[in-house]
């Protein structure tokens, strides 16, 4: 606890919470981004678009 309090006086309450945040939420936003690249190969199969020709689109890429 009396690290947060020298950290908080040295570089500023906003500065701590921001990199606390960071560090907390870091986990939730990995499992976000399995979430979406899951969810992207669902619909593209739904759709009848091959999964490597729906990345290649969203990279930019031409096929």
């Amino acid at each position: 606890m009396e690290e947060v309090v020298k950290l908080a006086a040295n570089y500023g309450f906003p500065m701590v919470v921001a990199g606390y945040l960071l560090v907390r939420l870091e986990p939730v936003i990995r499992d976000l981004q399995k979430s979406i690249s899951l969810l992207t190969v669902v619909v593209a199969r739904q759709g009848g678009v091959d999964y490597e020709d729906a990345r290649m689109l969203v990279e930019g890429g031409k096929f």
